[in-house]
């Protein structure tokens, strides 16, 4: 391509030559073609750096349309925790106020004190660290108050019951212990994940729950009413003179002396296991009420009441009479735990701060003497 090029040129009747050489040549084509690269490059560089801010302005606007959203999401998540925590507030001081009324306020205990500064503490915390949450902390700070209020309100009647118990000549752990070991059923966990459990505030106040719950119904199944009307006593528990042999004999129960006919009662709420003859002691009702107590009713002139039964507390269960092994018209009235016979006095004189506990623990808990489809009374 590049050779000694040489150019006639003739004017006015003369004849020049031009000779443009090889070298000139490729000087001139590699100027050229340096200056045509050199903008080529510089247009690139140009188009690219255009497409590159155009991108950052694309992508710039749409973070910003993000974030605008974003914060309009945020701002609407703020009203409605608003909303809601407003809500959970008004619950809470209902709550708390039907807890008052009911249940009062215990006294606190020292280290009660010092558990509600840490939680008021933790909650200051929170609060400064995420205003938004504020609210939300302070009730959950309410709601555990809450539950350690009924925690204490519970730990209180479980000793009430206990208490009373004891005053029946019973040993309440013993009999609690008969109404929990008889459970069973399919595993169902209570929440969705098996390693996630209980707060342990709400933890210790099911526990205190269950132990009132299983007191208090120990407490419902004490007989403790009396079986007849009267209050004559014709013989008591112990040992006594069989009025037949005259020889000594181990009385297992108390006699009430009545008319023909007086009605008997149930002394507590159950379910009928017997209802019929029995050897020695003629027409005879017993009722189980649960953990391992029974009563017998027994030389009834007849019977109101059927085996398998449900009655309450006061219900008629039959008349008196003079059946069976039997001198006179009266009422042979026992009180057996886990099948052994035990003095039925302390259940009969009971005083009436154990019977207002025990009604208490009765309005509260559904009594296991009652009926479904209704009770007869005879």
């Amino acid at each position: 391509m590049f050779t000694d090029r040489e150019f006639f040129m003739r004017s006015h009747g003369q004849v020049r030559f031009l000779t443009i050489s090889a070298t000139l040549q490729k000087r001139v084509f590699y100027s050229v073609a340096a200056a045509l690269a050199f903008w080529l490059v510089i247009t690139l560089a140009m188009m690219i750096n255009q497409l590159t801010v155009t991108g950052e302005r694309m992508a710039l606007a749409q973070k910003e349309a993000e974030v605008n959203s974003t914060e309009s999401r945020v701002s609407s998540y703020k009203a409605s925790i608003e909303d809601v925590a407003a809500d959970l507030k008004q619950r809470q001081d209902v709550l708390d106020q039907m807890t008052e009324q009911f249940v009062g306020e215990p006294p606190a205990a020292a280290d009660q004190k010092q558990n509600d500064e840490k939680l008021s503490e933790n909650t200051r915390k929170i609060s400064a660290a995420f205003p938004e949450a504020a609210h939300l902390a302070k009730l959950e700070a309410r709601q555990i108050l809450f539950a350690r209020r009924l925690t204490n309100a519970a730990i209180q009647r479980t000793e009430q019951a206990a208490q009373a118990i004891r005053k029946f000549g019973l040993n309440p752990d013993k009999l609690s212990n008969n109404a929990t070991n008889a459970m069973g059923g399919p595993l169902i966990p209570f929440f969705k994940e098996q390693n996630q459990q209980l707060h342990p505030t709400l933890e210790r106040l099911n526990l205190a729950l269950q132990r009132m719950d299983a007191l208090e119904r120990t407490l419902i199944a004490i007989p403790s009413g009396k079986p007849s009307s009267t209050g004559m006593i014709s013989s008591s528990y112990g040992y006594r003179r069989d009025p037949f042999t005259g020889g000594s004999a181990m009385h297992s129960g108390m006699d009430f002396k009545g008319p023909l006919g007086q009605p008997i009662l149930a002394a507590a709420g159950g379910r009928i296991t017997h209802a019929g003859w029995k050897s020695g002691y003629g027409k005879c009702v017993e009722i189980t009420h649960g953990n391992g107590l029974m009563t017998r009713y027994a030389h009834l002139s007849k019977i109101g009441v059927a085996t398998g039964q449900k009655i309450e507390q006061g219900v008629q269960l039959g008349a008196m009479g003079s059946t069976g092994r039997s001198t006179g018209t009266h009422l042979h009235f026992e009180v057996r735990l886990n099948g052994r016979a035990i003095n039925p006095r302390p259940f009969l004189e009971a005083n009436s701060d154990v019977l207002k506990i025990k009604a208490i623990a009765r309005q509260r808990a559904k009594t296991p003497g009652r009926s479904e489809s209704g009770t007869s009374r005879g």
